[in-house]
């Protein structure tokens, strides 16, 4: 690993201890403008959430309806009823996100495959920074309001799922991961200033608990209007 990226184990419990955990679990709650955009306004929020830290494996409920909930398994995402019955599933969800825009309407099994593929990136990092095939480089550190971070590259393999096959992550001088950069491919490479607050400890893990998305401008900053995407998490657990 890189010295970075064991700053930043190192800030969010150990590597040890990420090693031993097997999902992480909370109450999602979602704001922003994406999801009428979208065509999904209030979509899955204040619903469950759990995510797998050793698979990319994201359940989420209710979905849309009392006794549904959807899975996201990287290539298949899947809604289920109580007894295990298969509702709806989409097969190969990334491919059909072909020729999308910012402005594309999604269905609910995309709206799914978005969230999931969103949620695990999130809730599995650090520990997904070790997965077969990921590549971590640290570059040249950036300024904002006054605070200097440390910056680390990260490129993903096509066998992982996530919003972006390249990101930058932004860390402050105690480790912690305070914003992430990155262009979403299923919406047209839109580019993201995404801001990570609210750190808790959790059964020896530090777990963020809300995040705040922008677009990014052409030199890097933010643009504070409107706010794409917000996620706050609460009752996070660790098992």
């Amino acid at each position: 690993m890189s010295d970075l990226l064991n700053t930043i184990f190192d800030a969010y419990g150990g590597r040890a201890r990420w090693a031993e955990a097997d999902q992480i679990s909370a109450r999602q709650f979602f704001g922003g403008a994406l999801w009428s955009m979208k065509g999904h306004p209030g979509a899955l929020n204040d619903v469950d959430v759990t995510v797998g830290l050793h698979r990319q494996y994201v359940r989420q409920e209710p979905f849309f309806e009392d006794g549904h909930h959807v899975t996201f398994t990287g290539d298949r995402v899947a809604v289920e009823d109580t007894e295990g019955n298969l509702v709806e599933e989409l097969l190969d969800p990334r491919g059909s996100f072909a020729g999308h825009g910012l402005m594309s309407p999604w269905s609910r099994l995309q709206l799914a495959y978005f969230s999931g593929s969103a949620m695990w990136t999130y809730l599995a990092e650090p520990l997904s920074l070790t997965f077969p095939g990921v590549r971590t480089e640290e570059i040249g550190t950036w300024t904002e309001d006054g605070e200097k971070f440390r910056r680390l590259h990260v490129v993903f393999p096509d066998s992982i799922a996530t919003l972006s096959t390249e990101q930058t992550l932004y860390v402050d001088n105690s480790g912690l991961i305070r914003r992430r950069d990155y262009s979403v491919a299923i919406a047209g490479d839109t580019p993201a200033a995404h801001y990570i607050s609210g750190h808790q400890e959790v059964s020896g893990l530090v777990v963020p608990t809300t995040r705040m998305i922008y677009s990014r401008d052409e030199n890097g900053h933010k643009v504070p209007e409107p706010l794409v995407v917000s996620v706050r998490l609460e009752n996070v657990t660790v098992s």
